[in-house]
């Protein structure tokens, strides 16, 4: 079953919880469905979505993995360093693709810490993950990558959190979405063309933060971010 409008996505997608149990070291926020649909519905009018593969990179609870596989998705990976929240992802992509009668081994989510490793064929070799779903696929390279970084806002030791995020995603996919604050947006495009890539589109959010930290004061406030929908002209896998 594939989804044939943008707010029967959103209203599936508002099934998948929140983290459970968020860490601020780890800057999780729960990207809202509204925003995720909206994505991921773009994506798929660019032709990033349908019959392709999609790693969902800094996953959570799994929104961008299990909504690119209610879309046609090829295959999807989900990969964060949080196994809270990959437990729970696995939960909710079983009772939502029970549901909507799609291949459960269409989607997939392990832990992985990308600090530790340069691309997405390191961390997947490393943990001895051999195939995505049923099918060989190829685990050197996704034809699209969504990922919803750590601003480094809180510690000034983890500014620029997103840099990694940046580094790996050029080494792991053709084409990314990449959220960030959009004050950061001049900075961002600068990075990515030095590294070998190129934005093509972008979208504008604003993106809702509950209280969920002891820092919060407000009971809720938005915050603009952008994503920025990033080409990768350069080959940045070994030979």
């Amino acid at each position: 079953m594939k989804i044939s409008k943008k707010k029967h996505l959103e209203m599936i997608l508002e099934k998948v919880p929140n983290h459970p149990n968020p860490k601020v070291d780890l800057e999780q926020y729960s990207t809202p469905a509204t925003i995720a649909a909206d994505l991921v519905w773009n994506a798929y009018g660019l032709g990033d979505i349908d019959k392709m593969s999609v790693l969902d990179l800094g996953c959570g609870t799994g929104i961008f993995a299990i909504a690119s596989s209610l879309m046609g998705a090829r295959c999807s990976l989900g990969v964060d360093i949080d196994d809270e929240s990959i437990a729970l992802a696995k939960i909710t992509q079983n009772s939502i693709f029970d549901e909507h009668d799609i291949d459960n081994a269409n989607a997939n989510f392990i832990v992985g810490d990308i600090n530790s490793f340069n691309s997405i064929s390191d961390l997947l070799n490393e943990s001895n993950f051999i195939k995505i779903n049923n099918n060989e696929t190829s685990l050197n390279r996704f034809d699209t990558l969504i990922q919803n970084p750590p601003f480094g806002s809180q510690e000034k030791g983890k500014r620029h959190a997103d840099r990694k995020f940046m580094d790996f995603a050029v080494n792991s996919a053709d084409v990314i979405y990449s959220f960030h604050m959009k004050n950061t947006e001049e900075f961002v495009i600068d990075y990515y063309r030095d590294l070998g890539a190129e934005v093509t589109h972008k979208l504008v959010y604003k993106f809702p933060i509950p209280k969920i930290y002891d820092f919060h004061s407000d009971d809720s406030r938005d915050v603009k971010v952008i994503v920025l929908r990033v080409e990768n002209f350069k080959d940045n896998i070994d030979d």
